[in-house]
């Protein structure tokens, strides 16, 4: 009652109980990218952990119990994103509480045991409707919960060294999802901060944006047709990144957040696109 009580308070009026030290530690301890950050970027995350745990609601599906643990895990990589971002407004913020807004069209997380079986449809050019079934290990939904496989949530450690974190990759598809149209689709062109760049207007900032992202997926996406097609070199990162734009995106910040060295190697282009992004604060 208390913690529901809290999540209607304003956050400067909010008094949440600290995440426990044993509970933090073992969290950071089994994710290396979070290891990884300095002290003070390790008490900035926790903080926005402790109010993120307080606005969403976990829900284990089939019988499976979510753990403090297991919230932890998720909100910590849900908020790594976060840490040095611009406000919603494309402005720099005091409060590094106002970077949550990010998250603020949905409550709901739906914890699965693991993958599950989601049914698609798809209207092609000719306008016959396909119907096919596509395994999934996450799902963001535009103003609606966000579901995670916990297998594939629980694996996030061991497999930065491939650039892959599902955690990252459904969150990153709620802050491109920001600002699009009812009934539309990302585009792999989240809100930009003011001056991104080193822009005069948003207008240029998108250009630059564009511009980069489109090189960058089509290098990626011949890279795996010709590893299909013709025995080439299969590319580092998920294929599933060359489905489209979006897929491209979250895909991509998977492995710019849990293994940054390799991500320059591969996608040099995108750091400094990247960088402008979700480090504008720095």
């Amino acid at each position: 009652m208390l913690d529901l009580l809290q999540r209607w308070l304003p956050r400067a009026l909010r008094r949440p109980a600290p995440i426990p030290d044993a509970l933090w530690n073992a969290a950071v301890a089994q994710h290396p990218f979070l290891k990884a950050l300095d002290v003070s970027e390790q008490k900035r995350l926790r903080l926005l952990c402790t109010h993120f745990l307080i606005e969403k609601e976990f829900h284990g599906a089939h019988g499976l119990s979510v753990t403090d643990a297991m919230a932890l895990a998720i909100a910590a990589q849900a908020c790594l994103p976060l840490l040095h971002m611009h406000a919603l407004s494309g402005e720099p913020v005091r409060d590094p509480l106002r970077l949550l807004d990010w998250y603020n069209d949905f409550v709901g997380i739906v914890v699965q045991p693991g993958a599950v079986v989601a049914r698609r449809k798809t209207t092609d050019v000719a306008g016959v409707v396909h119907h096919y079934d596509e395994v999934i290990a996450g799902e963001a939904m535009d103003r609606g919960p966000l579901m995670l496989s916990w297998e594939d949530v629980a694996q996030a450690g061991e497999r930065a060294a491939q650039g892959h974190n599902v955690v990252i990759h459904e969150f990153v598809h709620k802050l491109d999802m920001h600002g699009m149209p009812m009934g539309d689709s990302p585009h792999g062109a989240p809100p930009l901060p003011s001056g991104f760049m080193g822009t005069r207007d948003r207008s240029q900032a998108h250009a630059i944006w564009q511009r980069t992202m489109q090189q960058s997926y089509e290098r990626f996406h011949e890279a795996v047709v010709m590893a299909e097609r013709f025995g080439g070199e299969t590319p580092w990162l998920d294929e599933y990144a060359a489905k489209d734009a979006a897929e491209f995106f979250a895909v991509t910040c998977e492995a710019y957040f849990v293994n940054r060295e390799r991500f320059a190697i591969e996608f040099p282009e995108l750091i400094p696109l990247y960088d402008g992004f979700f480090r504008a604060a720095r």
